[in-house]
């Protein structure tokens, strides 16, 4: 069962969970993490250092958020793989918390 990132990713983009994974199943977007979910061992290093709370495995994604299980799919498949930790976006103390991110997911 792979781990998914989730909306409140969308505009914070923190990297902890990078540095933890063992297989590199992390990819990078403008604004926004995704999981490879054919890559991720399920190994659970990567939800606890998630900042902003927002990975989970599949089957416990949020309700209301279960579209982020495909969206991680479609797009860890067109962005780059991300190995190493970088500064979160300027503004994700801001939007840490903050509902309805999916309209500013840019691709």
């Amino acid at each position: 069962m792979p781990f998914v990132v989730t909306e409140n990713c969308i505009r914070c983009k923190y990297t902890d969970c990078v540095e933890v994974c063992p297989v590199d199943c992390f990819h990078e977007g403008p604004n926004f993490l995704v999981i490879d979910p054919v890559e991720c061992i399920d190994c659970t290093l990567c939800e606890p250092e998630c900042p902003a709370k927002a990975i989970f495995p599949e089957d416990d994604v949020p309700a209301g958020q279960e579209h982020f299980v495909a969206l991680n799919a479609e797009l860890s498949a067109q962005w780059p793989v991300i190995t190493t930790r970088k500064e979160p976006l300027a503004e994700a103390a801001e939007w840490d918390g903050k509902p309805d991110k999916l309209q500013y997911l840019q691709r």
